[in-house]
């Protein structure tokens, strides 16, 4: 077949669709508009399918495996101390960015880590160290679902070398398709952006010699709260 002639096949095919009748019309748009609002997941793997405590271990694993380091404290009066021993051993400043979202905004800071120093609001280039919550942990593959909102500037996931999330255990789910079903039901409308976020930033452009923090944060500790 020549070019001309599949260009001549093609351009019929078009045609004869054009002129289709309007049942056929409704029927395939009722069709494409029931697929659309089902939201049928792809496939899940076996490996997720975990209770509660089977998908916080799995996602530590799974983090740890991509050079990620997880502390684990028993409630949000915990996480500062938390903060500060890493902060310690990493001998980073005593400083931070932080998103002003409610699960932060609700732990006494002053009273329980005087010594540290937060800001809430975007991330700056003189940041070293930024503090954020997370949407979700997925099991999966040990990443973090960050949704972008004002409580919670992307600049925060990206600017600074070392990121720190406070994770509730509650919202470690199994899957991606987990983490759809969660947004749309808490969110309603997607957010506008949702970064998803496999240990710290990396690359391999160089003699394929795996360099971290190429594009992104070098670090990235996860806390996890195991309080409801």
């Amino acid at each position: 077949m020549t070019a001309d002639s599949a260009r001549t096949e093609i351009m019929a095919a078009v045609r004869a669709g054009i002129g289709r009748d309007a049942a056929n019309e409704a029927d395939a748009r009722a069709r494409v508009a029931a697929r659309l609002a089902a939201h049928k997941p792809n496939t899940v793997p076996a490996r997720s399918d975990l209770d509660p405590a089977g998908r916080v271990s799995l996602f530590i694993d799974m983090l740890r495996k991509v050079s990620g380091t997880v502390a684990r404290v028993d409630g949000t009066g915990q996480v500062p101390a938390a903060i500060l021993d890493y902060l310690a051993a990493c001998n980073l400043p005593m400083a931070a960015a932080r998103a002003p979202d409610p699960l932060l905004d609700a732990i006494d800071w002053q009273g329980l880590a005087p010594m540290l120093s937060l800001r809430a609001g975007p991330a700056q280039a003189a940041d070293e160290v930024s503090v954020t919550s997370a949407f979700a942990g997925i099991a999966e593959t040990g990443t973090l679902a960050l949704a972008s909102a004002a409580t919670h500037p992307t600049t925060l996931n990206f600017l600074p070398e070392t990121h720190i999330v406070v994770l509730p255990a509650a919202r470690i789910v199994g899957t991606y398709e987990d983490v759809w079903a969660r947004m749309r039901a808490e969110l309603g409308l997607l957010p506008r952006a949702l970064n998803l976020i496999t240990g710290p930033s990396r690359t391999g452009d160089i003699e394929q010699q795996i360099e971290l923090g190429a594009h992104g944060p070098r670090r990235l500790h996860v806390v996890i709260v195991d309080e409801a």
